[in-house]
């Protein structure tokens, strides 16, 4: 059966906080690359919400409306099991390598083979990579080329063809020179490049790989929705913890989510306790 990748980011936009990458390979059938109908006998959207289900959606629809954090993380601690987090293999911020694989929550042996990557990329390893390249654009694209490297890595050498799908990176329509970086040892060819669908096939890897970027990708790949998911509750992990430093030292302070103009009250706020502490501003504030 194919290995089905979904891509996907959370916090490109703040300017506090880190940036979370995820890639989540699921191995599902041929006749269901996208994963929906596979997955229906434990998990199903928002809108198909069901007793006993799990659900796995855009992380937006599933942090939506009350308690939105516990859904998300109940949600995702369920789907990657007591492995969470050994299960998860960091791929950014010299992070140790950890488990390759891990076995779902579930006892269903139904339950699609895994794989997981994350790339974890706080301010001060943003900032020198905007810094020298002159666009955040660059972090998107370096950690794409991380995951995708490590997913290559991960999968076992079965043959099974590869289908990766993934979210449009800023609007952007042609990624066959990052594809290419990616998969060193094999020959990207462009199928389709447009503002619906830019589509690329990867010879030589001993498997048939295809590369899909398409606009709202998490909506329509189960994959691609579970990587949303990752990264939306890493990200929200890390900036509880933010918070939580800066509050306990700024009395009164009141908890930001780091997006540009609330990050601006919040940071003028800290500046003070960051020049007692002698922590530079280029490892708290992200340059763009």
């Amino acid at each position: 059966m194919p290995w089905c990748v979904g891509i996907d980011e959370a916090g490109y936009g703040p300017n506090l906080g880190p940036l979370v990458q995820a890639a989540v390979a699921l191995q599902l059938p041929g006749n269901d690359t996208a994963g929906w109908e596979t997955l229906r006998p434990f998990a199903r959207r928002v809108s198909e919400s069901q007793t006993g289900c799990l659900t796995i959606d855009d992380s937006k629809k599933v942090y939506a409306g009350a308690n939105g954090f516990e859904k998300l993380e109940a949600s995702v601690r369920r789907w990657f099991g007591e492995a969470w987090p050994r299960c998860v293999h960091m791929v950014g911020d010299e992070t140790e390598l950890l488990d390759e694989h891990f076995e779902s929550d579930f006892e269903s042996s139904n339950v699609p083979a895994s794989r997981i990557a994350v790339n974890f990329v706080t301010p001060a390893s943003f900032n020198p990579v905007v810094a020298k390249s002159g666009s955040k654009a660059t972090v998107l694209s370096n950690g794409i080329i991380a995951l995708l490297r490590s997913m290559l890595g991960q999968l076992p050498k079965d043959g099974e063809p590869l289908h990766i799908h993934a979210d449009k990176q800023g609007g952007r329509h042609y990624y066959g020179p990052l594809l290419q970086e990616a998969f060193t040892e094999g020959f990207v060819i462009a199928e389709k490049e447009g503002p619906l669908e830019s589509r690329y096939r990867v010879l030589e890897l001993g498997r048939e790989a295809v590369v899909r970027f398409t606009p709202r990708a998490d909506g329509a790949s189960a994959p691609v929705a579970l990587a949303s998911m990752v990264c939306k509750y890493l990200r929200e992990l890390g900036m509880k913890e933010f918070n939580e430093v800066w509050i306990e030292r700024v009395p009164g302070l009141k908890p930001t989510a780091g997006y540009p103009e609330d990050a601006k009250r919040y940071y003028a706020a800290i500046r003070g306790v960051m020049e007692s502490l002698m922590i530079d501003a280029e490892t708290v504030w992200r340059m763009k």
